[in-house]
């Protein structure tokens, strides 16, 4: 059932946030320099809280008796193994286990009741090929070789949608000659001294910021023509009446290229990369072309974001002392060396994304979020998962999250000794661990005591931009690549990012490394960002169909190993941390966790995107938001929001401690006699290469 606000805050800044209802408002960008309250969207009801969701009372029950922690067959690996894995070569084959052939013979991939396998899509009954096209593959068939997500058929469609509204389309095409004319008076004038008024509004947008493109008769034409094309683009996508996938598609699409074709992203419509070109002699035209063409030939012709060479995993980044005490065909597990004289009682598991290297909670010095646990006297642990390869091309959603979380939390209370573990999820991780706790809640199993989520989706029902790509033709298109390796290549994925924030992380690096001639800069997020991994074909297409495309979890149909998941039922105190920025789980939709799981639940709102908002060290500009209520509307929880100086790191610290129970001497040694030291942290997992 929705939770209900039971108190009123007084003094609470009323500015920013406009009332819910039918009224549309935008989402402007809260930065640390700026701690503007951000104005969402009103957004839909969430799913989850539908007719049927366990009642209040039953959240509130009693926790049922703990389970013991009892060994059973772990599957670990030995040293070499790994190293063979980390070296890129094939483990040696391994008999299954029970529960594998069991996964195996029941065709389970999310635990789903429905299909999410490619092949089960591509034959009929019969056993027969669908269509030729299935015959053949997605590589044969180059229309949609070309366009695995439809961005350019979605364009044509509009393009042929608009021919049914010639009104509207007289209208664009009559604006487009006046702002035409109007740019060409306003060049015109400037040739002359005489600066007029601008054919459009402009907006505020840092590439053209150069002065020459108010006061260079050139320049301020590029850019006039410029706005007065995009705003013709839009407009006649305006006129065009589509399906909302489609509609969606063609605008991502028309974005994308009207951000392309910025006159910046080319030497002579740049006026600084004009002038860094006179002043160098032509030096930085050469570098530029050396820049670009070094990324044609190692970096799939993107621009690179970054300078790694400076950094190392395991010299420069993910360096708090531990060791790696557990190895599977999956995971290692690091426990971390403590640095207090007395630790909590409870320990803290840290999971991580399975698209990302888990450092990214570790990522240096100062900025490393499993440092400030175990500064604050945290016994901490976290899972490293193995970088997929082709002989893991069977590996299910099931295997992630028995041998993932569940696995490492059994092996966590085995060393220490706890009867429960606390546990922070970052982004996928956080989806995993919060369907492990609705597991957990119908099987029984109160092992995991808390559940901190950093920027996460576990409803589906607005996924953002994200959304775009994960329509079910894009998704059987991208399973029909997959198959033919076993796994989604780590560049992939990292590529529909860069995407979604272009200007950003693509256009941006266009203009610095290519037109400048100038370096990528050397930062740690973004090295640690370009060390993506591969996912899995079963398992990537199981977590894609169950979530993004049929929401399972938060409707409460996702069915794990027999078993229908309620998230109702999940009774565990929640810590939900969103970022303001962030464009891949927008704060909107990461705020229905905080309502869709039972027990008492805080809701955070930091400054900063996706990666930057996890990496928030104390710092001047660090700020968030915090409301102790969670009122059905995101809108009413930030209305109601105090803003708050410093970094959400110090406000979960103080939440975690009155969660961790009661402080003990801490262990004498890393690991146990069952669990004995592998190796040094950061393990071997983490080295392998995508």
């Amino acid at each position: 059932m929705p939770k209900k606000s039971t108190t009123q805050k007084s003094g609470t800044p009323k500015t920013g946030p406009q009332k819910p209802g039918p009224k549309k408002t935008t989402t402007p960008k809260g930065t640390a320099a700026k701690a503007a309250k951000p104005t969402p969207a009103a957004p839909k009801r969430a799913a989850a809280k539908s007719a049927g969701r366990t009642p209040t009372a039953a959240k509130s029950a009693a926790k049922p008796a703990v389970k013991p922690a009892t060994r059973r067959s772990t599957g670990r690996i030995s040293t070499a193994e790994a190293s063979a894995v980390t070296n890129g070569q094939k483990p040696k084959a391994r008999k299954p286990t029970q529960q594998q052939e069991s996964v195996r013979a029941s065709g389970r991939g999310s635990g789903s009741q429905h299909s999410t396998g490619a092949a089960a899509g591509a034959t009929a009954a019969n056993g027969m090929p669908q269509s030729l096209h299935d015959l053949l593959g997605i590589a044969e068939d180059p229309l949609v070789a070309a366009d695995p997500v439809s961005f350019l058929r979605s364009l044509g469609s509009a393009a042929l949608a608009t021919t049914r509204n010639p009104g509207a389309v007289m209208n664009a095409g009559m604006r487009f000659a006046v702002g035409t004319a109007s740019a060409l008076q306003g060049a015109a004038g400037r040739l002359i001294g005489n600066k007029g008024g601008s054919s459009t509004t402009p907006i505020k947008d840092k590439r053209f910021a150069d002065e020459a493109f108010a006061d260079h008769p050139f320049f301020y034409l590029l850019h006039q023509m410029y706005l007065v094309n995009q705003r013709f683009a839009l407009e006649l996508l305006d006129s065009a009446t589509l399906q909302p996938e489609q509609e969606r598609k063609a605008r991502f699409a028309a974005q994308f290229l009207i951000d392309a074709l910025a006159p910046t992203n080319t030497l002579v419509g740049n006026p600084a990369a004009l002038r860094k070109a006179v002043q160098t002699g032509g030096k930085s035209v050469t570098q530029g072309l050396r820049n670009m063409a070094h990324d044609v030939r190692f970096n799939g012709g993107w621009p690179s974001q970054v300078d790694s060479s400076g950094f190392e995993v395991g010299k420069n980044m993910a360096i708090t002392p531990g060791k790696v005490v557990y190895r599977s065909d999956l995971i290692e597990l690091i426990q971390y060396e403590p640095q207090t004289p007395a630790v909590f009682d409870t320990p803290l598991l840290f999971c991580p994304p399975w698209i990302n290297k888990y450092y990214i909670m570790d990522l240096a010095p100062q900025k490393s979020l499993i440092e400030w646990a175990v500064q604050h006297g945290h016994t901490c642990f976290a899972i490293s998962y193995r970088n997929p390869d082709e002989s893991m091309r069977d590996t299910t959603f099931d295997d992630y999250l028995m041998k993932g979380p569940r696995d490492a939390v059994r092996v966590v209370r085995e060393i220490t000794g706890a009867e429960h573990v606390n546990m922070l999820s970052v982004c996928l991780g956080g989806t995993l661990t919060a369907i492990a706790l609705a597991y957990d809640a119908a099987i029984g199993d109160d092992s995991i005591n808390t559940a901190t989520f950093l920027n996460t989706h576990t409803d589906f029902s607005e996924p953002g931009v994200l959304g775009t790509f994960t329509d079910e033709s894009s998704i059987a298109a991208l399973e029909k690549r997959m198959a033919k390796k076993g796994y989604l290549e780590a560049s992939q994925m990292a590529h529909t990012f860069d995407a979604i924030r272009a200007n950003d992380l693509v256009f941006q690096y266009v203009v610095n490394n290519w037109l400048m001639g100038e370096k990528p800069p050397a930062f740690d997020l973004l090295a640690w960002n370009n060390d993506s991994t591969r996912m899995p074909a079963k398992m990537h297409s199981a977590y894609l169909r169950s979530c993004y495309l049929r929401n399972e979890f938060s409707r409460g149909e996702l069915v794990i190993d027999g078993v229908r998941l309620d998230p109702g039922a999940v009774s565990v105190d929640s810590y939900v941390l969103s970022a303001v920025d962030d464009h891949i789980v927008p704060w909107i939709s990461a705020y229905k966790t905080a309502r869709l799981l039972g027990g008492d639940n805080r809701f955070v709102l930091s400054t900063s995107g996706h990666i930057a908002g996890i990496v928030n060290p104390p710092s001047p500009k660090a700020k968030h938001w915090t409301n102790p209520e969670v009122p059905e509307d995101p809108q009413l929880w930030i209305a109601g929001a105090t803003l708050q100086e410093g970094t959400w790191w110090q406000d979960w610290i103080q939440w975690i401690a009155s969660r961790a129970g009661d402080m003990v001497d801490p262990p004498r040694e890393v690991g146990s006699p069952d669990y004995p030291i592998l190796c040094d942290a950061p393990g071997t997992f983490v080295l392998t290469r995508a």
